[in-house]
């Protein structure tokens, strides 16, 4: 190995675990600036002949929200990986998802007053392709500002952050059976997460996450959250046009530092079934659904029928399995994938795609096990090379909540994680990892040279 090209990989590794910080701005204006976004574009689209958007237009600016996230770019990292494992949002499938989010190892620095930027490596749109780039990181930044806001609001619950395609697959086919291949506007458009605060044996607080990303101006941002305010309104959980959501715009600057942009509608949604129902039963595999994709609307006395996907009280405890089990998918995907990934995925939710334990660029799954910080975590190993150097990411689950979803245990997982919240070290780095991240939902993601 050369000396000095192993010294750069190493700075470079160092550099993924420095805390850096993030704006978040919120306000009455950006509010005003998305809904005169989404006028301008009805208007187009009404003189294109296509009539407006269906919009959530009950936004407003954050109540009591943050001014700026600290974290390092591994967390980022971290977050855009967990949220691609389960997903299949790319060409690979499952956990060769995942190892994509570390293109973004040189992409993020901190500028001299320590807030994110993008390096010059992510400046260079030959290598990082635009669009990806501003979607992947936006989502991952998404995901920990939406998890932060809600976890300050319910500090007694656990948060999770659970991919919609993956929950509404459960329940309803998303993609056209129709001879035209499409399907109506309001359904291709989805919000990108559901949002669950939740307690063993309560039920759950839920709400919606709709992200966007951009290396345009703020106007751009505008445009891109006037258009999120449509992608919630597809989905609705108890009566239409009450779930509370949030949009959230991550401004990509070329040379100046990230800026987070947030409005939310308020209210709370909980997962309660009527009557005197008892808990949902988490380990209760789920049948495909085969529901019609329609939501309800009361306008006065008037009833319509729209498309939409809807929620309603006497599906609350379904709702809340299909949840918890596709959290439980996701997580199991990040720590290798195979079959205790496709026990908690209908034959929607892409099960086929993990009943054999064989991913692209992956050839052992579950194949490791590291000791960080004094805490024992199972999962996979990844060696490559970054600049001609070999560097080793590991991406695991504690062992003991790993055990718990390995044998379809997901009552137990969420017992045990949510005794351990507020437990978990929230150091950077550990012994030879040059940079660490743990969640909060016991998920751990390790990065380190390799030895030749």
């Amino acid at each position: 190995m050369n000396k000095d090209e192993s010294q750069a990989v190493r700075e470079i590794l160092d550099g993924l675990s420095a805390t850096s910080h993030v704006q978040v701005r919120s306000s009455t204006e950006l509010a005003a600036r998305v809904s005169e976004a989404a006028e301008d574009e009805d208007e187009k689209r009404i003189g294109n002949g296509q009539g407006p958007l269906r919009r959530r237009t009950d936004y407003k600016a954050v109540r009591n929200g943050p001014r700026s996230l600290t974290l390092t770019p591994w967390q980022i990292i971290h977050a855009i990986g967990l949220g691609a494992a389960a997903a299949r949002q790319g060409a690979g499938r499952g956990l060769a998802e995942h190892w994509g989010s570390l293109r973004y190892n040189q992409a993020l620095e901190a500028n001299q007053g320590n807030y994110l930027q993008l390096s010059s490596e992510g400046r260079d749109l030959l290598r990082f392709y635009k669009a990806t780039q501003s979607g992947e990181i936006g989502t991952g930044f998404a995901s920990l500002l939406a998890e932060e806001l809600v976890r300050s609001r319910y500090p007694d619950h656990s948060v999770s952050v659970i991919p919609a395609d993956v929950a509404l697959k459960a329940g309803w086919t998303l993609r056209s059976t129709s001879g035209t291949g499409t399907r109506p506007e309001p359904l291709q458009r989805r919000p990108h997460f559901f949002v669950e605060a939740w307690q063993p044996g309560q039920p759950s607080k839920v709400l919606l996450l709709s992200s966007k990303g951009t290396h345009s101006s703020v106007r751009q941002v505008h445009k891109q959250l006037s258009t999120a305010s449509a992608h919630v309104e597809s989905v609705h959980i108890g009566p239409y046009g009450t779930v509370p959501y949030l949009l959230i715009g991550t401004e990509i600057p070329k040379r100046e530092s990230l800026a987070l942009h947030i409005l939310e509608a308020e209210g709370t949604t909980i997962l309660r079934p009527p009557g005197a129902a008892s808990e949902a039963d988490l380990d209760l595999a789920l049948v495909q659904g085969n529901r019609m994709a329609d939501a309800v609307r009361h306008t006065g006395q008037k009833r319509t029928t729209i498309p939409g996907f809807q929620v309603l009280p006497e599906s609350f405890a379904w709702f809340s399995i299909v949840l918890a089990r596709a959290e439980a998918a996701t997580l199991t995907a990040f720590t290798g994938g195979g079959k205790p990934t496709a026990q908690y995925l209908t034959k929607e939710q892409g099960r086929r795609h993990f009943q054999h334990d064989v991913h692209a660029n992956t050839g052992r799954m579950r194949d490791a096990e590291h000791r960080i910080h004094g805490i024992d975590f199972v999962g996979t190993d990844h060696i490559y090379r970054l600049n001609g150097t070999r560097v080793e990411v590991f991406s695991g689950l504690q062992r003991s909540l790993y055990t718990y979803l390995h044998h379809g245990r997901v009552n137990e997982y969420r017992r045990e994680v949510h005794a351990q919240r507020g437990q978990w070290p929230g150091r950077s780095t550990s012994g030879a990892w040059n940079a660490v991240s743990i969640r909060a939902d016991g998920t751990v993601m390790a990065i380190r040279l390799q030895d030749e």
